[in-house]
């Protein structure tokens, strides 16, 4: 069906093109991820206030940011300034009242190789510490940051929708469990990968992902398609009203954790 969607787009576009409808030839011509890379700079341009090493923020269309993992060299491994990154960038989201829907995806040939282990090596596998105590709370710190990383993508009021593509790795699991819906291509793979090198998943995937499976997910034949359709729904719900659509994700959230009684309540 979506296939046959963009076929019959195509050949719209095509019928239009020169005909005495050039605004709406246009309009068509824009509808899909490529195009909107070629509309105003204000569309698509780099979103301000947003500059990273690790991630790449961008204007998608009117209200919609578009979060890309930005490292396609190393497949989007998870270095010590993403983690920084990932807490200012969604902080900034969640104040930035002009964003109304947020899509997470990944630059490059797959979504995430999860933790960068040459960068991260000496945090987490040679921690500091004096004895097995001073150990423990050091790595509690850390592992307690981490943590913030994706809560910080669960607390946004903002939508967040993970548009994944190949591989999806490790802290990418806890990544994609954290936002509120989840896209991914044919070509998608999932592996919590954190037990082969001596880990326990701890930043998120054992308490979302047993909740989330099954839920607000769909599968596309590729990436680009995924993305349209990630983009199409981030449009959407942009253009409902910001206060109800917020305060609906915010007691949804409350709602998975709590009695139907104590969501009513604090509804």
């Amino acid at each position: 069906m979506i296939v046959a969607s963009r076929r019959l787009r195509d050949l719209l576009t095509r019928r239009l093109t020169g005909s005495n409808y050039p605004g709406l030839s246009i309009s068509l011509r824009l509808t899909g991820s490529s195009a909107q890379e070629e509309a105003s700079g204000v569309a698509l341009g780099e979103a301000p206030d947003h500059s990273y090493e690790s991630l790449r923020v961008t204007s998608a269309q009117k209200h919609v940011l578009h979060v890309q993992l930005n490292r396609p060299n190393k497949r989007n491994a998870m270095n010590k300034v993403f983690w920084r990154e990932m807490v200012e960038c969604f902080n900034k989201i969640s104040r930035d009242a002009d964003c109304r829907a947020v899509v997470i995806s990944g630059a490059g040939k797959m979504f995430t190789a999860g933790i960068d282990l040459m960068d991260m090596a000496s945090d987490i596998l040679q921690p500091k510490g004096d004895d097995v105590a001073r150990i423990s709370w050091y790595l509690r710190d850390i592992i307690t940051r981490y943590q913030e990383t994706f809560n910080v993508i669960e607390r946004c009021p903002k939508p967040v929708i993970a548009a994944v593509h190949g591989g999806c790795i490790g802290g990418g699991v806890d990544l994609v469990t954290a936002c509120d819906i989840r896209y991914c291509a044919q070509d998608a793979f999932f592996q919590v990968k954190e037990v082969d090198v001596g880990l326990a998943a701890d930043v998120g995937t054992l308490q979302r992902l047993p909740k989330v499976i099954g839920n607000q997910s769909r599968v596309f034949p590729d990436k680009e398609v995924m993305l349209d359709a990630a983009l199409a729904l981030a449009a959407e719900i942009s253009s409902k009203s910001p206060v109800a659509v917020q305060s609906t994700k915010v007691n949804l959230l409350y709602s998975r954790d709590h009695s139907v009684a104590e969501s009513l309540n604090y509804v």
